[in-house]
């Protein structure tokens, strides 16, 4: 039998899935002692840091008792299941993370879903036993069942538990009796995680992620199913639709710590990356050249939502990017759905504009966020929920919406979920705090965010996932308050600021160009106000005692990209360059505006 594990780690946003990666590696000794490698080591680029959460899913291997175990970090949030969904495929066994206070979250649910059909093994690390007010013997059982109603199967249920801390970096077999090293984990992996099946034959390798080199282009990353896999082999590529090209492998790569290393052959149940294969997509299969045979294609949960992404065409356009034009934008597009599964792209009639189509606004607006950074100019409209109609009635995505809020302030919760047609299905006390779940539409998820934030004072832990397509629920209320609009191009002054304030709060400070037909602020009232925000003080050589008065400005208020996404309406877009994030009127012209007003309503 090989010595060989597979395991993925799988778990709800933030329960400690990275931290324990990096625990695994400091312990199996992969760096060197006076080493400096900081936190979160697979969390490597700007966007993961920043933000802190894991975005795509990483491979390592570590040594331990003479067993190589190779470990899948995997995201959490839900927007990013398209990456859960396709590394699972290269794993025997799951460690399924739980927040010993937090317990079974929405995404846990959707990870573990997904593992337990696949018939991978799980161990269930209850991690985090050091918060106050934690419960982990609660959190036991309501993991075990979560298992049962996912219809696991009695192997499956007979789970080994390990409870520790991640960040402290211990775990134990028993949370009252913490110890030093993480070594009960790693044991339990070693005996419970059945090591990866040798399988005889001719090859079979599913291609499940791929990684990109300036040097030899493109490298497909998969686990060799059955045979084994040699540097010079000829090989057949068969594409997800069936078609099949003939290619040869050139190099052979395994992976050891965080880095590769060269093999000449890799054997079934081994994850390896192949370099020399052209035009290969995730979900392909690398098979034997004489007799090939595909293995199943990975089957990946539909988009929810899509949004219209168009190139920059605001008077302010070319100033701040390198990239401007449709033909960049949509190469762009294109090149990332090769690697993100749960992305599509639909063009549209207009040549300069294509629809987007993604899982939720976090997953949209990752994607926009990489583009500005790498220098593209885009303008994208509002996020739309994706409308089915299922035996002829009208059906739209609903999500399971929990929210954990203090007592005092579950009633506004209640009362801002339900203006928007969720259900409250569940109220119960959790700790200190009241638990929610209610179902809502995918649609009224968007802007939520923001609003409960604001009623609790920032207090409310909100998490959704999807659920299924249900009967459209009717009219939900969008934005209440109208905009303020610029009338002039120019500069803006701390004069002209002064005097509209009254007139509602601005997004803009003093000294910014802004153009016709851009939003400025946020109206008091529910219409929009086109505004003079840059006029200047008429400056006369007579003095009076008074009339010189400071200008107090109230802060401007800033953004982020998602908050823009919720905000913005059918008739407006965000402008986005690598320097600014601006909002605007599809129709910048006030006459124009007018015109077509009855299109957007």
């Amino acid at each position: 039998m090989q010595k060989i594990r597979n395991i993925a780690i799988i778990a709800h946003v933030d329960h400690g899935k990275t931290t324990l990666v990096d625990k695994i590696l400091h312990t199996c000794s992969v760096f060197r002692d006076n080493e400096q490698t900081g936190d979160l080591i697979l969390d490597n680029n700007d966007l993961e840091r920043e933000r802190g959460i894991t975005i795509v899913s990483k491979n390592v291997s570590v040594m331990y008792k003479d067993v190589k175990i190779n470990i899948m970090d995997t995201p959490g949030h839900a927007d990013f299941g398209g990456e859960v969904e396709r590394v699972l495929k290269m794993a025997d066994g799951v460690l399924l993370l739980c927040d010993a206070f937090e317990g079974a979250m929405p995404q846990t649910r959707f990870v573990t879903q997904k593992a337990l059909a696949l018939g991978l093994k799980p161990i269930v690390v209850v991690n985090k036993v050091d918060k106050e007010n934690c419960r982990p013997e609660e959190v036991y059982e309501q993991i075990f069942e979560l298992f049962f109603n996912l219809e696991a199967t009695e192997d499956q249920l007979d789970f080994p538990v390990i409870y520790g801390s991640s960040k402290q970096g211990w775990m134990s077999t028993d949370y009252t009796k913490p110890t030093t090293d993480i070594f009960a984990l790693l044991d339990a992996v070693v005996e419970s995680i059945p090591a990866a099946p040798t399988n005889d034959g001719t090859l079979q390798m599913q291609i499940t992620s791929l990684d990109y080199s300036s040097f030899v282009g493109r490298i497909a990353i998969g686990r060799v199913h059955r045979g084994s896999i040699k540097e010079n082999q000829p090989v057949t590529l068969i594409k997800r639709d069936g078609k099949m090209v003939k290619s040869r492998v050139k190099e052979l790569y395994t992976f050891e710590g965080l880095g590769k290393i060269r093999a000449t052959e890799v054997k079934s149940g081994d994850i390896c990356a192949v370099v020399g294969i052209d035009g290969f997509d995730i979900g392909d299969t690398i098979a034997d050249f004489d007799a090939p045979e595909q293995l199943p294609v990975i089957s990946i949960d539909e988009p929810t939502m899509n949004m219209l992404f168009t190139i920059n065409n605001s008077p302010f356009f070319g100033k701040e990017g390198k990239f401007v034009t449709s033909q960049r934008m949509r190469e762009r597009l294109y090149k990332e759905m090769e690697k993100n599964l749960a992305l599509k792209v639909v063009e549209t009639e207009s040549p300069d504009a294509y629809l987007v189509y993604g899982r939720g606004i976090l997953h949209l607006s990752v994607l926009i966020e990489t583009m500005r950074r790498e220098g593209y100019e885009l303008q994208v409209g509002q996020p739309q929920v994706i409308v089915k109609e299922i035996d002829g009635k009208k059906c739209e995505p609903i999500e399971t919406l929990i929210v954990d809020v203090p007592g005092d302030v579950a009633g506004k919760v209640i009362e801002l979920v339900t203006q928007r047609k969720g259900e409250l299905l569940i109220m119960e006390p959790k700790g200190d705090l009241q638990h929610l779940e209610f179902d809502i539409p995918a649609r009224g998820i968007i802007g939520l965010r923001n609003n409960v934030l604001t009623a609790t004072a920032g207090e409310a832990i909100m998490a959704h996932r999807f659920k299924d397509y249900e009967p459209w629920k009717g009219v939900i209320p969008g934005r209440l308050s109208g905009v303020l609009v610029s009338m002039e191009k120019g500069n803006t002054t701390a004069y002209s600021i002064d005097k509209l304030q009254d007139r509602g709060r601005f997004f803009v400070d003093p000294g910014v160009d802004v153009y016709e037909g851009q939003i400025v602020g946020e109206h008091i009232r529910d219409n929009d106000l086109v505004v003079n925000i840059v006029k200047g003080k008429a400056l006369t050589n007579m003095r009076a005692s008074g009339t010189d008065d400071n200008t107090r400005i109230a802060p401007a208020i800033k953004f982020s990209l998602e908050e823009a996404m919720e905000y913005i309406q059918a008739d407006e877009y965000i402008e986005i360059t690598p320097i600014s994030m601006r909002l605007r009127k599809i129709h910048l012209n006030e006459n124009a505006r007018k015109i077509n007003a009855k299109s957007y309503q």
